[in-house]
């Protein structure tokens, strides 16, 4: 009896995934939409409140919070078509827990909030904390949110072993500490910069004796 009722649970797990994956596939390809614009364009408080994170975070423009904003709305919807379901339901049961283990993958939620009760209270600053613009620049890699944003686009910074050049890249939490300058950078100890490739050439030169004015090089 307990062997059927196994292979029930993972029939159900297996329709659950497909469910998911069909869905994610819908709003990629049918769907299609990244972000959504607000309905009043020209509301005061909400104009402030974009401006600010905007600034706090360095992202480029508005349309980066709206697609953060319109992630967000997906996710509550789902937590909250799951939470209308029974505790019991199979449903609920699976593709809840698969929902809250990619929330703690993702530092979203701790490991003890794992209910989806928690999922409902998630906040846009909570997916902008876990940017990788972000996070270069509170680790102290980068001199502000924007120079960070700089690094990652000329490809200074690498999360493991890959070079990411996209400052919306979501970091995760087991991911957090092998973030890092690139290898080939010249900050990770990689061929120095022009600038400074002139400046060590001129300096070599002053030093074996080959002073006097130089001529500028174009």
């Amino acid at each position: 009896m307990k062997k059927l009722e196994l292979s029930l649970y993972a029939v159900v797990g297996y329709f659950s995934f497909l469910v998911l994956y069909v869905n994610a596939l819908c709003w990629l390809f049918i769907d299609g939409k990244t972000f959504k614009k607000p309905r009043r364009p020209y509301e005061k408080e909400r104009l402030d409140a974009e401006l600010k994170l905007v600034g706090e975070y360095g992202l480029r423009c508005k349309r980066e919070l709206w697609r953060v904003q319109y992630a967000l709305s997906r996710i509550r919807n789902a937590a909250r078509m799951l939470l209308t379901l029974d505790e019991k339901d199979p449903r609920r049961i699976f593709e809840g827990e698969a929902l809250l283990r990619r929330m703690n993958r993702y530092g979203l939620l701790d490991e003890n909030q794992n209910k989806l009760d928690y999922v409902l209270s998630l906040t846009v600053e909570n997916f902008l904390e876990r940017r990788l613009q972000t996070l270069v620049f509170k680790t102290g890699m980068a001199k502000s949110i924007h120079h960070a944003r700089v690094l990652i686009r000329q490809k200074h910074i690498r999360v493991g072993r890959q070079v990411v050049n996209v400052p919306s890249f979501l970091v995760r939490v087991d991911s957090e500490k092998h973030v890092d300058f690139a290898i080939t950078s010249p900050f990770g100890g990689g061929r120095p910069g022009r600038v400074k490739r002139k400046n060590q050439k001129a300096a070599a030169k002053k030093a074996a004796g080959g002073g006097g004015d130089e001529e500028d090089e174009e």
